[in-house]
């Protein structure tokens, strides 16, 4: 859906980009992270065909962003940090005005903008005007600005700032549905919290780069804390010994582990341990928060592992 492919970008005295490359599937959300200046915002207008890279390639649903920016566009919705609206005109003609500029026109316009106004929850302001919204009520038109022609990929730089809790828990309830319906999403933000409520994966950058190659687990590296009701001796040996676990404690009381193979690896795992005559008395799966799996990326300089389909390892 979205292929990054060694993207350089140069402004006049700075790098801003330095061979990125990834892919984002149908249904992912990715979360576009990383420190002030680090390239983030130079990113999503590269993927939304309004700057052009230096060097390197860019492709949204196969349409390459230099041979056709205007397919593109009607392949992208892209939602800037700083966005404007045009305040004289009503919740529906702002809609319609840009459905129109996407080439959604005549009937197909008004069943998407009725169709939006439900998503975005201003079913019952459709007559106001744009200016006499209030903040949270403008985010919420201007992302349905950029949905309303149903864009293969969707594209939101800090879209949260300055909403207040409600509005931002309806935010991450509309990037669900929208990432369920088969969008391609990646949101650039500083809230970590809130992007870890709705993020598959996460892309984390600094000075122009991404911190290892491509998407990786974000908010949902899963491990699996282990208590024994008796102590045995036996087992740190036996974890260590069972396939597609790998151990970041244990002892004669339990341990904490990581495991692959989802819930019917849990199940298989479990199912060993009691045969063996082991004691459980937890099996219960913790999971890696994205803040802590950015600072541990920062930390480092390289990816744990995780990485997701769509990315290279």
């Amino acid at each position: 859906m979205i292929e990054v492919e060694d993207v350089v970008y140069d402004y006049p005295t700075k790098r801003a980009l330095r061979g990125v490359r990834f892919k984002a599937e149908r249904g992912q959300v990715l979360a576009l992270v990383g420190p002030n200046g680090a390239g983030k915002t130079t990113l999503l207008r590269c993927l939304a065909a309004l700057d052009r890279p230096f060097s390197g390639a860019v492709r949204i649903d196969g349409i390459d962003t230099q041979d056709d920016p205007r397919r593109v566009h009607e392949k992208v919705g892209y939602l800037p940090d700083f966005y404007g609206l045009y305040d004289e005109l009503t919740v529906e003609q702002n809609l319609l005005y840009a459905a129109n500029a996407r080439r959604v026109t005549g009937a197909k316009a008004r069943e998407a903008m009725k169709r939006t106004v439900e998503r975005i929850g201003l079913a019952d302001r459709v007559k106001s005007r744009a200016s006499e919204l209030s903040r949270g009520l403008r985010q919420r038109l201007a992302i349905g600005q950029t949905i309303v022609h149903e864009p293969a990929a969707l594209l939101l730089d800090e879209p949260a700032a300055g909403l207040d809790p409600e509005a931002r828990r309806s935010l991450s309830a509309l990037i669900t549905s929208l990432a369920k319906g088969g969008m391609a999403i990646i949101v650039s933000s500083h809230i970590l919290a809130e992007l870890e409520d709705y993020s598959t994966a996460m892309l984390v950058m600094r000075d122009g780069a991404l911190i290892g190659d491509g998407p990786v687990s974000a908010g949902g590296a899963v491990r699996v804390r282990i208590t024994l009701a008796r102590t045995d001796q036996r087992f740190p040996a036996s974890i260590a010994a069972q396939a597609g676990v790998k151990v970041e404690n244990a002892d004669a009381s339990g341990g904490l582990i990581t495991l692959d193979g989802g819930a019917e690896g849990n199940a298989t795992l479990l199912r060993a341990l009691v045969l063996d005559n082991f004691h459980v008395a937890t099996f219960a799966e913790e999971r890696v928060s994205l803040e802590a799996a950015y600072m541990a990326a920062q930390s480092s300089g390289v990816m744990a592992s995780g990485v997701q389909a769509g990315g290279r390892a």
